[in-house]
């Protein structure tokens, strides 16, 4: 019978503390950054709070509900997890262009939700590598019995994600795909002559697109084009000045006064590092370090191949995610459009991030019962 009791008793505390404290301070920095811009757009300064705070809802359920899903059974249903992710996003991809709309076709609407489908992918292909490493490790040092499906795979979804176009997901997804594979054994000089393939073809295709090269140009020349490409990164730093050691404190910020542009997005850790200053914004990147080292510790206790490999794959997805975005703010790595988990505002990636740390932490479960966990619901 599912309890509160149980579930302080058999799952990771630290780690459902950290992530309760993460959406905490997420919601709160949320509102500060959001009030000013949400009230010029649609007269109410909750606005955006109001959607955060159900998505949130949504999302602890989720968390609630794979927390007590016994991981193992997505090792069975891993290969049709993957397919319907591809099959998502060709969807999303094929109703744009049905609909004649020309723009970048990254969310797919089912009525009751709409879901930006790389989130979607991204567990997916964790899950799946997860799966495939326990199946074919001892093959992996097979360039092409072992390594190269699992990497068409990857190949595959990562085509499907730069089409939309989200050239920096599908980065960061071959990122942790390879870093999956690269410690579930595969050989260093397998990963890197595919990278290197990778990059070589990657490259001319990021600069393809104007606002890509702009962005490129503008990180290794920030005052280039400061009223344009430039200009949200050179807020950003503003912001990150204005706030110091201590901060102006809650609430306080100025550039979210509509000099950052949407700054409750993927700028959101300026408005912490203005308002609550280094120290503030130092804390929130080592609660993210926090999860990270919670997730090998559960790595490393699971006695499951499967569950080691998600484990490492969903700590490491969700500390990347954090650091590159806090690289971006601070303008140690290009803009990319990415977003700070459980801090950006956001929805159906707020969603899969909460349940990927249910998985997580049904990975600690202290004491498995032989029988289904889905007993619960009885």
């Amino acid at each position: 019978m599912l309890s509160w009791r149980n579930i302080w008793k058999n799952y990771d505390r630290g780690l459902l503390i950290t992530v309760a404290l993460l959406a905490v301070i997420g919601t709160v920095m949320l509102y500060s950054a959001s009030s000013i811009w949400a009230y010029n757009h649609f007269d109410t300064g909750a606005y955006f709070l109001q959607k955060q705070l159900l998505r949130l809802i949504l999302g602890f359920v989720a968390m609630v509900i794979c927390m007590h899903l016994d991981f193992r059974y997505l090792k069975q249903w891993s290969t049709g997890i993957m397919i319907t992710a591809i099959i998502f996003l060709l969807a999303t991809k094929i109703s744009f262009i049905i609909r004649g709309i020309d723009g970048t076709a990254r969310w797919i609407n089912l009525g009751f939700i709409t879901i930006q489908t790389s989130d979607l992918a991204r567990l997916a292909l964790i899950i799946y590598l997860s799966a495939y490493l326990t199946r074919k490790r001892q093959q992996l040092h097979d360039f092409y019995y072992g390594f190269i499906p699992a990497v068409v795979i990857m190949a595959l979804v990562l085509a499907l994600i730069i089409l939309q176009p989200d050239f920096s997901t599908a980065a960061m997804l071959g990122v942790i795909g390879f870093t999956i594979l690269f410690l579930g054994g595969a050989k260093i000089s397998h990963i890197a002559a595919t990278v290197a393939v990778a990059v070589t073809v990657m490259i001319p295709v990021m600069m393809l697109e104007p606002y890509r090269r702009a962005r490129i140009f503008s990180f290794f020349d920030p005052t280039a084009d400061v009223g344009g490409a430039s200009y949200q990164i050179q807020q950003s730093l503003i912001s990150l000045g204005n706030g110091g050691l201590l901060g102006l404190g809650l609430g306080n910020s100025m550039e979210k006064n509509l000099f950052l542009p949407t700054p409750h997005t993927d700028f959101i850790f300026s408005i912490i590092g203005e308002e609550i200053g280094f120290i503030g914004a130092f804390a929130v990147l080592t609660l993210f370090l926090f999860v990270f080292q919670r997730g090998i510790k559960i790595a490393k206790n699971c006695t499951d191949p499967f569950g080691m490999f998600l484990a490492l794959g969903i700590a490491f997805s969700f500390v990347l995610y954090a650091f590159i975005n806090a690289g971006v703010v601070t303008n140690l790595l290009p803009t990319t459009g990415l977003p700070m988990p459980l801090i950006s505002y956001g929805g159906s990636g707020l969603v899969i991030n909460l349940a990927s740390i249910g998985i997580l932490l049904n990975i600690s479960l202290k004491k498995r019962p032989a029988k289904s966990v889905l007993r619960w619901l009885s």
